[in-house]
């Protein structure tokens, strides 16, 4: 899998000049966040940036009365996400600095991922890159090639369910989140996989 991606990320580098910017996109617990850091893990002046980074904070998603479904395309700053991915493609010789997703505080971190002004190839995961919806319709446009990652739904959910459980939620908290949250995401994650340029399939 990571071979194939590489072998295409390596055709791409060689075909075009300038900054590439590779998005994984997948459902919940397909293993996007492993594949992309693997990626930049191979790759020479690379660095990885996660959709995850624009969720909302929590206070205000209370707000907004949308805590109960966290991870829903509505919870994110998905503009802001879009205008990240096209200052990275047209921004180099400075540093830019990307947020990341703190999983023990459950919160999105400003300014925690430098992008270095040398960088080559940005990755970035998440589940609604191919989403064509606004305002997650400006991001497709910004990936020079976009994956979707599947996986096996078994090992999948178990994956999820594991999550919710170091997270402190009990056995049933943790099926009710998974079931109606996630694998509602997931859905709705699945119609997006023919927009992408290359299909991956984890077992």
């Amino acid at each position: 899998m990571l071979t194939t991606l590489l072998a295409q990320v390596h055709r791409l580098r060689a075909a075009r000049p300038g900054r590439l910017v590779v998005g994984i996109a997948g459902s919940p617990g397909a293993g996007k966040s492993t594949l992309a850091l693997a990626l930049a893990a191979e790759l020479d002046h690379a660095v990885m940036v996660p959709m995850d980074g624009f969720h909302l904070a929590n206070a205000e998603l209370r707000r907004l009365g949308r805590a109960d479904r966290k991870g829903a395309p509505d919870t994110f700053d998905a503009a802001g996400y879009a205008a990240l991915l096209r200052r990275l493609r047209e921004t180099t010789g400075e540093t830019v600095y990307a947020p990341t997703f703190d999983h023990v505080l459950n919160e999105p971190v400003a300014g925690a991922i430098p992008v270095p002004g040398d960088t080559e190839v940005i990755v970035t995961e998440g589940n609604y890159l191919l989403l064509d919806t606004p305002p997650w319709d400006r991001v497709r446009p910004l990936l020079d090639l976009a994956v979707y990652l599947s996986a096996d739904d078994g090992p999948r959910v178990d994956g999820l369910l594991a999550r919710q459980r170091e997270k402190g939620l009990d056995a049933e908290a943790a099926r009710d989140w998974v079931y109606r949250s996630d694998e509602a995401n997931a859905r709705l994650v699945v119609a997006t996989a023919p927009r992408a340029d290359l299909h991956l399939h984890r077992p």
